[in-house]
């Protein structure tokens, strides 16, 4: 299977599930109060939603296959030369089919839905229905087609707006609650699925809260209302009327409605939509961090009470809000700003709608309790500095290496023969690793040689004797786990490795 954003493709039809007759079943008895919310029609919702929601129809010129900025040029000859006609037959050969020389470049059209939320004329849809468009139109429910404006796009979240001037107000839909929106609910999707604009379907919120990979903020809405390609930006509605979410993705093998569809919740897309009708960007809360899932062995570790939770600081950046208001590397982020923190996931949103120059509380869960410190949110920077990939090391000899028994793996001190062996940075800090035992406790945590153990049980290393010293203390108190910071070319992380009996690798017998 594959998540496919919609944007134009061919529909599946969907058959209705019968049931077969048994003699000696008898019917269900549905609650009275359950009957009286089962609409009879959907018909006059429709009705009443159907001049809001518009299609989008782009365009975009493309640089014919013999015309591309980036194809290679033919070579320059002394006329007669036997190479000219050589490589012109070259040439003509890895030309793209179809493709000719001088060929016009081409335009390419596509469709989309979006829906009306000021009379003034703003309209709400997906940033990948008008991506790299040269031209949109709004096409509205009586034909009309209105040329629009770009007015700002948030690619983290797949949201556009875009504004059309028109002589006389537009009809509109207003974003709804969609925390409110319970698995069970009935929802209308309307939109322009394969270019049937004003098409209707209904279905339930089928589950909450999905993370299908989009964007670092993924928190869709699932629904079984047939969603196809074509229906992107269009409105997901409550029985209200009111717009809880904006579909966006579906998954599919074939490319239409198999009633698994996803929608970008009303009340992360409101914020944006806000931002992006003010200012035409978006600008959103920062905490400096690094953080990854807390596992059972990581809870275990840290003596995290309860179930494993939280986010886990592996790095707190250099000036960054948090580092300035004391959280530390190896902190597990409990909650913010009065938000409970149940997977690491869902941090980065909760910081990411807080409003910038806030100062909030964040309870962190540190040396066995938990302390609440107060944070300024930063606005998120335009660019993150991306971790530069570090060469791959080479083979490390074992000279001068110390064995830390039952972790499977060999660890030196820095020194100007490990850096330029590992390819590491002169202000790299910590023990560096040089052997890791195939099938022992570091191999199966993902340690190779060249990472560095910045970290034993959140206390820092610079030697080797160190590390094993702290993994002795760790021993004498029977802990079961050692919990590592390891940093590489990839940046930071906590590792928690299972302390094999001295002797023993590790390794399944």
């Amino acid at each position: 299977m594959r998540v496919a954003t919609l944007i134009l493709s061919a529909t599946v039809a969907a058959a209705p599930l019968v049931l077969p007759p048994s003699a000696s079943a008898q019917p269900a008895q549905v609650p009275q109060a359950l009957t009286e919310r089962l609409p009879e029609s959907f018909a006059p919702l429709a009705r009443r939603l159907l001049p809001s929601v518009v299609n989008i129809q782009t365009s975009q010129t493309l640089q014919a296959g013999g015309n591309r900025p980036d194809a290679p040029e033919m070579p320059q000859f002394p006329p007669g030369s036997p190479f000219e006609e050589l490589f012109r037959d070259f040439m003509e050969r890895m030309r793209p089919p179809g493709s000719r020389p001088g060929q016009p470049p081409r335009r390419q059209q596509s469709q989309g839905s979006g829906f009306i939320i000021d009379a003034g004329g703003i309209v709400v849809t997906n940033n990948h229905v008008i991506d790299g468009a040269d031209e949109i139109n709004v096409v509205l429910q009586d034909n009309t087609t209105l040329k629009a404006e770009l007015v700002g796009v948030d690619q983290r979240t797949d949201l556009a707006v875009l504004r059309v001037k028109s002589d006389k107000p537009l009809p509109v839909v207003g974003f709804g609650d969609s925390d409110s929106a319970e698995v069970g609910d009935w929802v209308l999707a309307i939109g322009n699925p394969l270019g049937f604009g004003g098409s209707v379907t209904s279905g339930i919120v089928s589950a909450r809260g999905r993370n299908i990979n989009a964007g670092p903020y993924d928190d869709f809405i699932q629904t079984d209302a047939a969603i196809n390609r074509g229906n992107s930006g269009g409105p997901l509605f409550n029985t209200k009327g009111e717009v809880i979410g904006i579909n966006t993705a579906i998954v599919s093998p074939s490319g239409g409605s198999i009633g698994i569809g996803f929608a970008i919740p009303a009340n992360l897309a409101k914020n944006i939509v806000a931002q992006l009708v003010d200012s035409g960007k978006v600008r959103r809360g920062w905490l400096g961090v690094n953080i990854q899932q807390v596992t059972d062995e990581i809870a275990e570790s840290l003596g995290l009470q309860g179930h494993a939770r939280g986010a886990l600081v592996a790095r707190a950046q250099e000036d960054g809000p948090a580092a300035k208001a004391g959280i530390q590397n190896g902190d597990v982020i409990l909650s913010f700003n009065g938000h409970e923190v149940q997977e690491m996931r869902a941090l980065p949103r909760i910081v990411a709608e807080t409003k910038v120059g806030t100062a909030v509380p964040v309870t962190v869960w540190r040396n066995g309790k938990q302390e609440t410190l107060q944070v300024t949110v930063a606005e998120l920077p335009a660019e993150q500095q991306q971790a530069a990939a570090q060469a791959a090391p080479q083979q490390p000899r074992a000279g001068g290496a110390m064995a830390l028994s039952g972790l499977g793996m060999k660890v030196a001190p820095l020194s100007a023969e490990t850096r330029d062996r590992f390819s590491l940075k002169e202000d790299a800090r910590g023990v560096v690793v040089t052997e890791v035992e195939p099938g022992s406790s570091a191999a199966e945590r993902g340690l190779t040689a060249g990472d560095l153990i910045v970290e034993v049980q959140q206390n820092r290393v610079t030697t080797p004797q160190e590390v094993q010293e702290q993994i002795a203390r760790l021993r004498r108190q029977n802990r079961p786990t050692a919990l590592l910071l390891i940093e590489n070319g990839q940046g930071q992380r906590f590792v928690p490795l299972r302390l094999a009996p001295e002797g023993k690798n590790g390794s399944p017998g």
